[in-house]
Formats: structure tokens, sequence, C-alpha cells
């Protein structure tokens, strides 16, 4: 952890009491501010609250909406809601897959991509859906997936 980014955890901790009540707050802002939770950050938390690392880690294990990687550059989500699913979203996740070299939850080792699934985009009229960071692409089909990563063919 960089110096600048060691003030910035020291500057959130600065606004709690050090109360472990007060490690899923600590857990959202951090994470909020950083993309994911590093194991530095976690050891930090973890002495503030006075627990152990262990305890920080199973917290942030937990629960689905903690990383404890950073997240890629690009987020490739795949809806698989009712409607996608029976469009094929399964058939869309395996060739992203295939495409990205990734499998669900993954980022790939140079931080440019991270593949995941969600429940719902809401986008139903446009099933499959796939999303790459805020950009929603409907009618997907294995082919279509391909055209989306020229580069990576």
């Amino acid at each position: 952890m960089e110096k600048r980014e060691e003030r910035l955890l020291r500057e959130i901790l600065s606004f709690y009491k050090g109360q472990q009540g007060e490690l899923i707050p600590i857990l959202l802002q951090v994470q909020a501010n950083f993309g994911y939770l590093s194991e530095k950050a976690r050891k930090l938390i973890a002495r503030f609250l006075s627990i152990t690392e262990g305890q920080v880690y199973s917290i942030a294990s937990f629960y689905s909406q903690f990383r404890l990687v950073p997240l890629g550059k690009k987020r490739v989500t795949i809806c698989r809601g009712t409607a996608c699913h029976i469009r094929g979203a399964p058939r869309i996740l395996e060739a992203t897959e295939k495409v990205l070299g990734l499998k669900e939850g993954e980022t790939s080792s140079d931080l440019e991509y991270t593949l995941e699934t969600v429940a719902c985009f809401g986008c139903c009229a446009l099933a499959p859906c796939i999303r790459i960071n805020k950009n929603v692409h409907g009618e997907m089909t294995p082919e279509k997936v391909k055209e989306l990563f020229p580069h990576l063919k």
C-alpha cells in the first residue's frame, strides 16, 4: 500500500471510534475508496478495531459485495435473469469465459477484465444481455460476444 493510500485509510478510520460493530461500515467505506479490500487495509482495520485479521477476512469474504482483489478496468457482467437464462445466458457466459480466458468471478492478471454475473439487469426485452462497465449490449449470441472483444480472438 502506498503512503497516499495508507494516509487515506487512516483518514477514513479517524471518523470511527474503533468499536467492533463498526467493521462493516468501515469495510464498505474502504472499498468505496479503493475498489477492494487489500490485505494491508484488512490488517490496519483489524488493528484499529482490536480484532484478528481472520475476523476481518471472515466478514469480508462472507458478504458478496466485498472484494478481496482489485477489479479489472473493464467489468464484464452477464445477466442471469429468467428472460436472459431462457434466451441463452449460459451460452453467453460460456462464450465470454472462452474469449476472455476467465471463469466467472475472476479478474485477468493484467487487471484489464473482471468477469461476473448478476441476477438481473432489468433489460428483459433485450435478453440475453451483457454489460461492459456501464454499456449494456442486448440480444447477445456467442458470435456477438466475439465481436465485443475483437482484439482477443
